[in-house]
């Protein structure tokens, strides 16, 4: 199927591109044309034709780092420090749950990112086997990224995961990862080594979340959750690590020569008073800064929009400086670092040939107005309100504030309601 999205403002995420007048054409799920109007092939028939009516058209948002089936614990948990709330609240509950109970709570989760133009997620739950189902049957963009822990799964859980979900569906991939250091054993990270090493694979993990968690690894290894895993030659393939808001100088030293991404959750880090991740730093340092939500129970909310401001907001005040990780910095974590961060490199800009996952924002609200800088109002200024239409995989999900009619919004919220009553 063809699209034109025309009469549109187009920011592109393309590097050195302003923002200029134009035009957007699409053949099924890639983007065939970028640029002015009158295209390259005027006059051409088009299965479907957008008018933007002058709003501005970007790449889909990444929601880099999340845990989406963790819906059911919103509001449930709160106002509590991350060791109590992950062992007294969240891993008791986590042990009810079904494959069943993550499909539809993750499609939850999918609904309000629409909501929010977020066009894909990096999604570490348990049951990848129903993520991935959920993602494919609702349409959405997804990353598995494996929290293999002391718990389990066991090693060779993961290796078949990583050989069966990998090419199983275009829109879903299965990213190795461990959940914590603080959850693994050495011998157990020994052994996930031998495994990337075996497929040269980049890993993924949370790391250096509380300044707790960071000191206990010092105490029971004698260095940094970052410098033990380099030891182990965990970084040998690059991948990223979730939050980072302890790491040292020394700590992105090691990410820098490895190539590892830095995915920041400033609302999740902010309401579980974890701290404040020296973004500035890594920005320095070279280290590409990608940005996530956390999960739907840690953060509560969903809102990329929230979260590109605390991004911002956060680094002015911890360095002090109003100039800090400006506005256009920050539609770039929130738009090109983020699909890096996810290995998904052909979707993180619009131009010829990449994925067509695009979102329109709504300049005619308030919010918007003056128009004297797209991006700065955006990122200072915009809201899930201002979100007009949310595009994966060349297909409309959400436009004006209603869900695609594939998507059944009532039975997802029924079956939610279900679920959290009987695990609450």
């Amino acid at each position: 199927m063809t699209k034109r999205l025309y009469n549109a403002k187009i920011l592109t995420m393309v590097p050195g591109e302003e923002i200029f007048d134009g035009e957007i054409q699409i053949d099924g799920n890639k983007i065939t044309y970028v640029g002015k109007t009158p295209s390259d092939n005027a006059g051409a028939k088009f299965d479907e034709e957008i008018d933007c009516e002058g709003n501005v058209l970007l790449p889909g948002f990444k929601n880099a780092h999340t845990h989406s089936g963790m819906t059911a614990f919103r509001s449930l948990a709160d106002d509590l420090n991350l060791q109590d709330w992950l062992y007294n609240e969240i891993f008791p509950r986590e042990a009810k749950m079904t494959p069943d109970d993550i499909y539809w709570l993750t499609q939850l989760a999918y609904l309000e990112y629409l909501t929010s133009g977020i066009t894909a997620c990096g999604d570490m739950y348990l049951t990848p086997e129903s993520i991935l189902e959920a993602s494919v049957d609702f349409g959405m963009r997804c990353q598995i990224v494996s929290g293999l822990n002391k718990f389990g799964p066991t090693l060779e859980v993961l290796e078949q995961r990583y050989n069966e979900l990998n090419g199983k569906n275009s829109l879903v991939g299965f990213l190795m990862g461990v959940h914590a250091e603080y959850t693994c054993e050495k011998e157990l990270l020994e052994k996930v080594s031998e495994l990337i090493h075996k497929y040269k694979a980049p890993l993924y993990t949370h790391m250096s979340e509380t300044k707790t968690e960071h000191d206990e690894c010092i105490q029971r290894y004698g260095m940094t959750p970052m410098a033990l895993f380099d030891s182990l030659g965990l970084w040998d393939f690059g991948g990223g690590i979730y939050h980072g808001v302890w790491c040292d100088e020394a700590d992105m030293d090691i990410m820098k020569k490895r190539g590892l991404k830095i995915v920041t959750n400033p609302g999740s880090n902010s309401k579980l008073a974890s701290g404040i991740a020296p973004v500035s730093a890594y920005l320095e340092k070279g280290i590409e800064v990608a940005i996530g939500t956390d999960g739907p129970s840690s953060n509560n909310c969903l809102d990329f929009f929230r979260e590109m401001f605390l991004v911002t907001a956060l680094a002015k005040i911890k360095g002090n400086d109003p100039k800090a990780v400006d506005a256009m910095e920050v539609l770039k974590m929130a738009c090109v670092n983020g699909a890096h961060a996810m290995e998904l490199y052909d979707n993180d800009c619009l131009a010829k040939g990449k994925l067509a996952d695009i979102i329109m924002i709504d300049l005619y609200q308030p919010n918007m107005r003056p128009i004297l800088n797209i991006s700065k109002n955006i990122v200072y200024s915009g809201s899930k309100t201002n979100i007009k239409m949310t595009m994966i995989d060349g297909k409309v999900l959400y436009k004006n504030g209603q869900f695609n009619d594939t998507i059944d919004v009532d039975e997802i919220y029924s079956k939610c309601e279900e679920i959290t009553k009987r695990l609450k």
